[in-house]
C-alpha cells in the first residue's frame, strides 16, 4: 500500500513538473529564435547603417504607402471573416460589428505578443463569453480559425510552388524544381482529402474537451477563399513597399512571406522579431537589404504596431464596459 502511494505521489510530482516546464518552454523557444535570428541578421547586415534604412524609407512613394494601407485593410477584413466562418460552423449568430472588432483585437494582440493561439484564445474567451458562448465553443472557434489559417497557407504555398518552382532554391540551393512540384501536388492532395471529408461527412473528431466536426462543403470552400485572401493582403503590404528595381514579382514575395511568417509563428517570437527580417534578406539577395528592412518596417507599422495600439484601446473599453455592467447587476440584486 505504501509503495502504491509513493508511486502515485511520484506520478503527481512528475505531472506538476511537466506542467511547469510547458509554461516556460514556449518563451524559451521564442527567445532562442530571436537570438538566433539577430545573430544571423548581424552577419547579413554588416556594413549597413541606420541612415541607409532611413534613406530607403524616404524613397517609398505616397502611392506605395496607400497601396500598403489598402492591403492591410484587406488582410484584417479577411481575418474577421475567419471568426464569422467559425461562428457559422457553430451555428451561432452574433453582430457582424462585434465579430469584426473581436477578431481584429485578438489578431492584433496575438500577432504582436506571440503565442497566437493562446493569446488570441484569451481575448475571444472574454469577448464571446459575453455573447453566450461556452469555453468549449470558444475552443472550437479558435481551433477552426487556426485550421483556416493553416489551410490558406498550404493552398497558397502549393500555388506558388507550382507557378514558381525555382523559389525553393532561395531557401536551400540543393532543392530541385521537381521537389517543388511534388511538394505542391502532395499539399493539394491533402487539401483534396479535407474537402472529400467535408463532402462525405466523415466522423467528427472527439477530444476530452470538445467535439470537432467537418464543416459543411459550402463552408469548407469559403475557407479556401477567405484564408488565401488574408495572406495575400498581408504579403502585399511588403510587396508594395519594396522598390521596383530588383523586385522578383508578387508570387516570389508572397512565397517568401508565407515561409517567413510561418517560421515566425512557429518560433513564438513576439512579432516574429528578427525571424521575418532574416528570411526575407536571405531570400531576396537581388534587392538592397536596406530597402528590404524599410519594407518590413512598413509591414510592422501597418500590420502589427498600429493594430496593436488600437487593440489595447478596445480591450480597455470592453473591460470597463463589463465592469460597469457587473456593478449595475450587483446594485440591482441588492436593491431587489
Amino acid at each position: 500500500m505504501v509503495s502504491f502511494m509513493n508511486e502515485r505521489l511520484l506520478a503527481f510530482e512528475i505531472s506538476c513538473r511537466m506542467k511547469t516546464a510547458r509554461k516556460f518552454i514556449w518563451p524559451v523557444i521564442g527567445l532562442a529564435a530571436i537570438l538566433f535570428s539577430l545573430y544571423g541578421l548581424y552577419h547579413e547586415l554588416r556594413g549597413l547603417s541606420l541612415d541607409d534604412v532611413l534613406a530607403s524609407l524616404a524613397n517609398v512613394s505616397l502611392k506605395q504607402w496607400i497601396l500598403a494601407g489598402c492591403a492591410t485593410l484587406t488582410a484584417y477584413a479577411a481575418l474577421a471573416a475567419y471568426d464569422h466562418l467559425a461562428l457559422e460552423h457553430l451555428g451561432k449568430r452574433i453582430s457582424i460589428w462585434f465579430i469584426t472588432i473581436c477578431s481584429f483585437t485578438a489578431y492584433a494582440l496575438s500577432h504582436t505578443v506571440g503565442a497566437s493561439v493562446f493569446s488570441g484564445a484569451v481575448v475571444r474567451y472574454r469577448a464571446y463569453g459575453s455573447q453566450g458562448l461556452s469555453a468549449g465553443e470558444t475552443g472550437i472557434l479558435v481551433a477552426f480559425c487556426s485550421f483556416t489559417f493553416a489551410l490558406g497557407t498550404l493552398l497558397l504555398s502549393a500555388i506558388v510552388l507550382l507557378l514558381e518552382p525555382d523559389i525553393m532554391a532561395r531557401f536551400a540551393s540543393f532543392l530541385s524544381v521537381e521537389a517543388s512540384i511534388s511538394t505542391a501536388v502532395l499539399i493539394l492532395l491533402l487539401i483534396g482529402l479535407y474537402l472529400l471529408g467535408s463532402l462525405a461527412g466523415f466522423r467528427p473528431v472527439h477530444t476530452k474537451w470538445f467535439r470537432l466536426e467537418y464543416p459543411k462543403p459550402k463552408l469548407a470552400l469559403k475557407q479556401l477563399f477567405i484564408a488565401p485572401l488574408e495572406l495575400i493582403g498581408a504579403g502585399a503590404i511588403i510587396y508594395f513597399a519594396l522598390p521596383a528595381e530588383g523586385n522578383p514579382g508578387f508570387l516570389i514575395v508572397l512565397g517568401i512571406f508565407l515561409a517567413s511568417f510561418s517560421a515566425a509563428l512557429l518560433s513564438h517570437a513576439p512579432g516574429g522579431l528578427g525571424v521575418l527580417e532574416l528570411v526575407f534578406i536571405a531570400a531576396l539577395p537581388e534587392i538592397d537589404p536596406a530597402a528590404v528592412l524599410a519594407a518590413l518596417a512598413i509591414f510592422r507599422l501597418f500590420y502589427l504596431i498600429l493594430p496593436f495600439i488600437m487593440a489595447l484601446g478596445v480591450v480597455v473599453f470592453f473591460e470597463r464596459a463589463q465592469y460597469v455592467a457587473e456593478r449595475k447587476r450587483e446594485s440591482a440584486d441588492i436593491g431587489g
